[in-house]
């Protein structure tokens, strides 16, 4: 009689990559974890379920489905994170490279729409070759599958992609579809093609870390939002990422105790802050001030880092933070700076976190080569995202807030609920000097001295309006503060405006300057 449970045991062992010696191996000796393993180490406890471990390809051309191709190259499954449902899946690197075919295919799909149906977030451990060239259109009928649930879910439930081996093609588009990148270096790459390829196109020599390193992507392209140095460290990221945001659009992000009290005082300020407007400081040392426990989250912190962005807590509540950098490039916004800003805002904004924005630049950056690359419609890029954001927004002025750079980060008119100004703050169309030049223009030819009669029109410029208080005046400011009361009145008035409800007119969806 045949051991039915016997056979079961031997087949369901089989699928286990950890009872495949050969395979294990070779990913270890690349330095790597096999997905297994992968999965496993994130996931808490025994949590991890494994989705249709059984699903098997039918292609016959290449006799392939003739072939014990094992978990068809994809591990599906959920879990817990920190106690919450996450759904995951993570490319197998050994079986094929990783391509994806139509078994590999069903499988991420079945995990997409359940992750959808249930509103949990979705992770990929992303490591492999491409699209399956044995399974030709059925394999670009995965991948084009794949992206259109990424797509579907985006803005619906989180979704973190983990860069973990040398990820081409689809693989690589996956990832770029998704809220956030973790890019571990070395091993982690990322390209459309290959330096192969490339050489035989272009003639150009290359190699895959020039093209698609941690290097690249995180200083470069920005597309990697963290660069790590181990998938460990990788783990680490995404579990810390996750426990700032909600499990869906329709929850509020989680919410943890005052271990930080709400009314403590913030003269530190006062020190970081340079009463010489010429002199530059480290916005983010102001942002870690006033932040539950100084804990700031950076988010592209190697990318266009004249602005910066993150998340942080106050009052234990979760908060997107952007802010310019006045140590690099002076805070000036540039093409890079809008649309890293621009896309962070959205997807604040689609998840219920409240926006702190806080200004301190003389403006656009100026330049042929901006003009060139857009600055027109990358820096709108950021006024429409601010202006359609409907989450509670606090704007406050920390130094400079002039010309354009006033709407684009997040003015009045752009629907900030609260403006709040320190005394350090100018809220102008530009410098003194540069509009004493225009406004006394005719004053300043007819001086014997010229020199004199502009400095002393330029104060009287800086009197009338490089200040907060003409902003105030017109109500366009709401209060001027001291430093050291700003932690204490942006959580009063975030609390008071956290259930605020935005009248939108009905439209299908916006067309943001892309």
């Amino acid at each position: 009689m045949t051991d039915i449970y016997g056979n079961y045991r031997e087949k369901r062992d089989a699928l286990k990559i950890k009872n495949n010696p050969r395979r294990v191996e070779k990913m270890h000796k690349a330095g790597k974890l096999t997905a297994e393993e992968r999965v496993e180490a994130f996931f808490d406890g025994d949590t991890y379920t494994e989705m249709k471990p059984w699903t098997k390809n039918r292609c016959a051309d290449f006799d392939l489905n003739k072939k014990d191709l094992g978990n068809e190259g994809v591990l599906c499954g959920y879990g817990n994170v920190d106690g919450r449902p996450v759904f995951a899946y993570a490319n197998d690197v050994t079986i094929m490279g990783g391509s994806m075919g139509e078994a590999g295919r069903d499988k991420i799909m079945n995990c997409f729409e359940k992750a959808i149906e249930a509103g949990y977030p979705i992770l990929t451990f992303n490591d492999a070759a491409g699209a399956r060239i044995q399974e030709g259109v059925s394999a670009l009928h995965a991948y084009c599958s794949t992206f259109g649930k990424t797509s579907i879910a985006s803005g619906w439930i989180p979704q973190i992609s983990l860069i973990l081996g040398t990820c081409a093609g689809g693989t690589s588009y996956c990832a770029a579809l998704t809220d956030f990148i973790i890019q571990v270096n070395p091993i982690g790459k990322m390209f459309v093609t290959g330096p192969a390829v490339i050489e035989s196109v272009t003639g150009e020599k290359t190699t895959f870390d020039d093209i698609g390193g941690a290097g690249v992507h995180g200083r470069i392209t920005g597309l990697a939002h963290f660069v790590v140095n181990s998938e460990q460290e990788g783990f680490a990221v995404a579990k810390r990422l996750l426990s700032f945001l909600p499990s869906n659009s329709k929850e509020m992000p989680p919410r943890y105790a005052e271990n930080d009290p709400i009314d403590r005082r913030t003269p530190e300020i006062r020190d970081i802050i340079p009463l010489d407007p010429q002199k530059s400081f480290d916005m983010k040392a102001v942002i870690r001030s006033f932040v539950d426990n100084q804990d700031f989250m950076e988010v592209q912190a190697e990318f266009a880092q004249n602005m910066v962005i993150g998340f942080a807590r106050l009052g234990g509540e979760t908060v997107g933070i952007v802010g310019n950098q006045p140590k690099v490039l002076a805070g000036c916004i540039d093409v890079n700076a809008s649309w890293k800003a621009a896309r962070f805002v959205r997807f604040c904004d689609c998840y219920s976190i409240p926006l702190i924005t806080l200004a301190d630049t003389p403006g656009y950056l100026p330049g042929v080569m901006q003009e060139h690359n857009g600055i027109l419609r990358n820096g709108a890029k950021l006024l429409f995202a601010y202006s359609e954001a409907t989450v509670p927004k606090i704007t406050v002025v920390v130094r400079k807030d002039y010309g354009g750079a006033y709407s684009a980060m997040c003015g009045k008119g752009m629907g900030a609920d609260f403006v709040l100004a320190l005394p350090t703050g100018e809220l102008a169309i530009m410098g003194a000097e540069g509009a004493a030049n225009i406004v006394f223009k005719h004053e300043i030819e007819e001086a014997k001295d010229r020199a004199a009669k502009r400095k002393e029109l330029t104060e009287t410029y800086k009197d009338l309006f490089l200040n907060p208080y003409k902003g105030a005046e017109y109500g366009i400011v709401d209060d001027v503060i001291d430093p050291e009361d700003l932690r204490i009145r942006v959580i009063k008035d975030l609390r008071i405006i956290r259930n605020k409800k935005s009248v939108m007119p009905y439209k299908k969806h916006s067309n943001i300057p892309l």
